[in-house]
């Protein structure tokens, strides 16, 4: 661990992802919640959000290819590029006395999908990529406080400036954490690792992922099984300002406020669980927060009270943070890095699918206005999943023990 914090690509990467993460946390928490304050704002989310799942779903293996054969660090200066260039256009446009209407905020809430749907894989190959194997328990620990951090920064400043800050000056402050991101990422000393061209077809290319999934079935169905927390996230995004606005009759600050508890719970997490992967395993350890996850997120149907419900959302932020430590550091050890991109895409376009098909049902079950009903099926495909984690765990660090034995 010592030896990662003496390593000087790691600090202006963590500042790099602080700064841009609380810009975009920010604008992110904001838009969702002037969308639903509109006249029909929260069927329009749902289809809103259907629609950008449906179309990353789409990108997801070209994005893969895109990682494993260009510049990592090339993608990511692209990504806070595009994200600054779109986001100045629309808070200069505010600036200047224009209104928001529902497309542009639409059009917003779009453009911060897509930052975070290049952003991240590219960030988690680009750590593989840069960082010895001896730290990546403990940069993927770092780097879920880092992220989380950042989650209760823009969580509490979004609570403080939703209701008195025109959401122009918000756009801005997003331009500027943009600009600051791009200038830490240009200081981190990059060689793109030189990788044998591949004598394949454009498709075998784009689906080397899924080749080497079937050739791993065991590894495959528990990463697969562990990604559920992180969709179930995703689905309470959507969810959870419904749930506070229906089910707890609050207002915005509360909205506010369970992101940064959020981040407090992820945060922790990330502290925690490389020492827990060291004591007990990856394997197990995965298992552990996956059941700490699914106990939560059924627990959701049974609150009505708001200091309960900021406890639960601690335990679905420890659950998922710690699911997700743990699985990239299993998915650091366990896959090839000429691969890590189109592996992880496979696993992003399975996730896109089930979160397209579950956000169809949720918004219908919102638009008869009966919120809970998500909440329930969540319930019973993160127990599901629980089971299976608890299941393959062993088969899984079989295989691993019999790799190491072979080599």
């Amino acid at each position: 661990m010592n030896s990662l914090y003496r390593d000087s690509r790691l600090y202006p990467l963590l500042v790099a992802n602080l700064f841009s993460s609380v810009g975009t946390g920010i604008t992110m928490t904001a838009i969702p919640w002037l969308l639903i304050q509109k006249s029909g704002g929260e069927t329009l989310f749902g289809y809103i959000t259907t629609a950008m799942t449906i179309i990353m779903f789409l990108l997801t293996p070209y994005v893969g290819m895109w990682i494993d054969h260009i510049s990592r660090k090339a993608m990511l200066l692209i990504g806070e590029a595009m994200g600054l260039i779109i986001v100045a256009i629309f808070a200069l446009c505010g600036i200047a006395g224009m209104k928001y209407d529902v497309w542009h905020l639409a059009i917003l809430f779009a453009s911060g999908s897509l930052y975070y749907f290049l952003f991240y894989p590219t960030l988690f190959a680009f750590n593989q990529e840069v960082f010895d194997r001896d730290q990546y328990k403990a940069l993927n620990g770092v780097m879920e406080i880092q992220g989380q951090l950042a989650t209760v920064i823009s969580g509490g400043t979004a609570s403080l400036l939703l209701t008195k800050v025109p959401l122009c000056w918000i756009l801005s402050l997003d331009v500027l954490t943009y600009g600051i991101a791009i200038f830490c990422l240009l200081f981190i000393p990059y060689h793109r690792s030189m990788r044998k061209a591949e004598k394949s077809s454009f498709w075998k290319k784009i689906t080397e992922g899924c080749y080497y999934m079937r050739a791993h079935p065991s590894l495959f169905w528990f990463l697969l099984a562990s990604f559920m927390p992180f969709i179930g996230v995703m689905m309470t995004n959507y969810l959870h300002p419904i749930y506070i606005a229906d089910v707890l009759k609050e207002d915005g600050s509360v909205y506010g406020i369970q992101s940064m508890v959020y981040g407090f719970g992820a945060a922790f997490a990330g502290a925690v669980v490389p020492f827990l992967l060291k004591r007990i395993g990856t394997e197990l350890s995965i298992t552990v927060t996956v059941l700490i996850y699914a106990c939560a997120i059924t627990l959701f149907l049974l609150v009505r009270n708001t200091l309960v419900f900021y406890v639960l959302v601690g335990l679905t932020a420890f659950g998922n943070a710690g699911t997700r430590v743990a699985r990239s550091s299993l998915m650091m050890d366990r896959i090839p890095n000429d691969k890590i991109g189109r592996v992880d895409s496979l696993f992003r376009a399975v996730g896109f699918m089930i979160r397209a098909f579950l956000l169809s049902v949720f918004t219908g079950a919102v638009s008869l206005q009966n919120v809970l009903i998500p909440y329930a099926i969540l319930s019973g495909l993160l127990v599901i999943s629980g089971l299976a984690v608890l299941r393959l765990g062993t088969s899984v660090k079989k295989e691993q023990s019999d790799i190491s034995k072979a080599l």
